[in-house]
């Protein structure tokens, strides 16, 4: 059967990324350093353009929303220097989404601030499906695009019925969920589920899911339970790949729910430049496999790499390289 490649929907933003000299607590001050830059970014922008990194020759559709504005024009042109991402079926009102991006420069963590724009009305009714032409649709991220985490009387979640509507159309789904300060994740993200056929997430927004800890009070990582909280997902309807990823590694149930572990890579000190978009070059990494036939295993250890190339610069795509390239790295630094 002839491959179609992979439509890429949700979250279109302009990231502004501030270097910080550490967060400051309530009332304090801190230092933003040189090094301001701004960025496409998003589910949509960071994975569609981590793919297209990966492949040159991979079909990619963008499906969302952007604003009538400069900065939609400047995401429009980042997504336009890839001759493989389709952006026409991209709709234009108000006003883009934007973040502000407070990277830390001494821990490596990041913070965000997000005006959620033209993205919270995205909707199944800017889909046409006649003119998807796809084996997967990836979305990300639930809890972040407000039309779509709306209830649905029969869905549970207009989120869940656009999946559903995918599926109807012999289209896989894969869905990425964002990590949010709040109570919503046991409301929002099992409807979705019931539809998904790939899910990658990392620990926080799976122990916020699945309700099962994952982390203890000092922050170290409960690895037993990640098996647990894997099959969980598959019970609340994944029925493909669960793979939750974090800083130690990644961790997955195959089609046949046997349990893949896999460790994160052995970086030199001073490798690591930024942190933000690692977790979706994590999810492009799983998407990729999934798509090109690999098996769960070799899956997370290319998304693994992926988001070590991530890792390698301050930006969320532009430490991004081919496939054969990312898997080099991995052979190069696994443990």
């Amino acid at each position: 059967m002839e491959k179609r490649g992979i439509a890429v929907a949700g979250n279109m933003i302009v990231d502004v990324l501030y270097p910080i000299l550490g967060n400051p607590r309530p009332g304090e001050l801190t230092t933003i350093t040189e090094g301001i830059s701004r960025s496409s970014g998003g589910a949509l922008c960071n994975v569609i353009v981590d793919l297209a990194k990966f492949d040159p020759a991979l079909p990619l559709t963008a499906l969302g929303r952007l604003g009538d504005d400069k900065e939609g024009d400047y995401v429009l042109e980042k997504l336009g220097a890839y001759s493989n991402i389709d952006t026409s079926n991209v709709r234009r009102e108000g006003l883009t989404s934007f973040t502000a991006v407070m990277a830390d420069t001494i821990t490596k963590q990041r913070t965000f601030f997000h005006y959620r724009g033209a993205n919270a009305k995205f909707c199944e009714a800017d889909i046409d499906w006649g003119g998807v032409h796809a084996d997967i649709l990836h979305i990300g991220y639930i809890l972040l695009l407000d039309a779509l985490d709306e209830p649905d009387t029969v869905y549970g979640t207009k989120m869940a019925r656009l999946l559903h509507a995918a599926q109807e159309q012999g289209i896989k789904t894969s869905i990425d969920v964002v990590s949010e300060a709040s109570d919503r994740f046991r409301k929002i993200v099992p409807p979705a589920l019931k539809y998904t056929d790939y899910c990658s997430i990392n620990e926080v927004e799976a122990e916020a899911s699945t309700g099962i800890s994952l982390r203890n009070k000092s922050g170290e990582l409960l690895e037993d339970n990640i098996p647990l909280a894997l099959n969980k997902l598959k019970l609340l309807g994944v029925s493909t790949w669960a793979v939750i990823h974090c800083p130690e590694g990644g961790y997955g149930l195959d089609e046949r729910n046997a349990y893949v572990r896999v460790e994160s890579l052995d970086l030199p000190e001073g490798y690591i430049k930024g942190t933000v978009g690692a977790g979706d070059a994590f999810c492009a990494g799983i998407l990729y496999g999934a798509y090109c036939g690999y098996p769960l295993r070799q899956a997370i250890e290319f998304g693994t790499a992926a988001a070590a190339c991530s890792l390698s610069e301050s930006g969320a795509t532009e430490g991004l390289r081919g496939a054969d390239d990312v898997m080099r790295l991995y052979h190069e630094r696994k443990r």
